[in-house]
């Protein structure tokens, strides 16, 4: 199973992560994102670990011109398109930077999963949707509507997840990823190393590591 750390903002945590075995990095380019990384930073983190992680920039809404341009300073591998990107930007923008693209939705119905079948990206990626503007950020969505899915491009699972309930959505989804930001934080866009440890714990199915943390 592999695991995408997102919303790193800082070189040790971004190894920190790599060195437990994240497959992926997010690093998010998003302006109004409390995990907002710097391009100056994702450059540091990029010049670092290329070989090793892939590197992913998350952007929302953003025009081509600036993926593009990010991508190149930074060198990324992945894109996640986080916004209202139809499937003819996702299509340029993978055309643009030579990268893999993941597009990703917010899930609440059938319909947001329905919604996927168009985007012939490399990967989709399925994150909650807060119900209401009293919603809780960072609450998984009913894994069940992931049972639909369809498309080709496998399945990145995000929402909510956290090393106390990680192995059960990996046991009723089967996603190709996992993916986690506030899961694994000490605060918005700073990792604590021992939710990273016991994270990756659950994912491997040690359940005796992860029964230490808690779940929030």
């Amino acid at each position: 199973m592999k695991v995408k750390i997102c919303g790193n903002t800082s070189l040790e945590d971004a190894e920190r992560a790599a060195d437990l075995g994240a497959w992926a990095l997010g690093l998010i380019f998003y302006q109004r994102s409390r995990r907002r990384c710097g391009v100056d930073e994702a450059v540091q983190i990029a010049a670092a670990l290329r070989r090793r992680v892939e590197l992913c920039g998350v952007f929302v809404n953003a025009s081509l011109d600036r993926v593009t341009s990010v991508a190149d300073q930074v060198g990324l591998t992945m894109l996640q398109l986080h916004g209202d990107e139809g499937p003819a930007y996702c299509a340029e923008a993978a055309r643009r930077t030579g990268t893999r693209v993941i597009k990703a939705a917010r899930m609440r119905s059938r319909a947001d999963l329905q919604a996927l079948d168009a985007f012939h990206t490399d990967f989709h990626l399925l994150d909650s949707r807060p119900a209401g503007p009293r919603a809780l950020p960072g609450q998984p969505f009913d894994w069940s509507l992931a049972a639909g899915h369809r498309g080709r491009a496998p399945l990145i699972l995000s929402g909510g997840l956290v090393a106390g309930n990680v192995a059960e959505a990996i046991s009723r989804v089967r996603p190709y990823a996992v993916d986690v930001a506030s899961g694994v934080e000490a605060a918005p866009g700073r990792k604590d190393p021992a939710r990273l440890e016991a994270f990756f714990a659950a994912v491997a199915g040690d359940a005796a590591s992860a029964e230490a943390e808690p779940v929030s």
